[in-house]
């Protein structure tokens, strides 16, 4: 098993995206990948009850808790790894939440230019 590198979109080391709920594809804080992440969580997003709708809509609840899978449920605020092409549906959807640049893996780039993530960055990066 490879890992991908672990830095972000500006190039730098990837910052842990969140402990609490702990996400990542390996539930270690980060929005690592590698081949195994077939849905390449690789956004990390701070979620709007918006577009926490908008997933459900789209088959994928991110609201009800799972704990059989460690899994809290998100509600607003909640900082968590999303799969790019969920992140990509909203924002045509126009409801793509905020993301952290820092945390969002260089992965990304492979299909958003740089300049559209930082468009949705959080506002405290900018």
């Amino acid at each position: 098993m490879q890992f991908e590198p672990s830095l972000n979109v500006l190039g730098q080391p990837l910052v842990p995206c969140s402990f609490d709920p702990l996400t990542g594809f390996f539930r270690d804080g980060c929005c690592k990948t590698n081949e195994e992440d077939l849905g390449s969580h690789l956004v990390c997003a701070i979620v709007t009850n918006d577009f926490l709708q908008f997933s459900l809509t789209r088959g994928n609840d991110l609201i009800t808790p799972r704990p059989e899978h460690q899994f809290p449920g998100l509600v607003a605020g909640d900082q968590w790894c999303l799969c790019l092409n969920r992140w990509l549906e909203a924002l045509e959807a126009k409801c793509a939440p905020l993301i952290k640049l820092e945390s969002t893996h260089v992965k990304a780039l492979e299909k958003v230019p740089l300049e559209v993530l930082k468009q949705y960055a959080e506002l405290a990066e900018i």
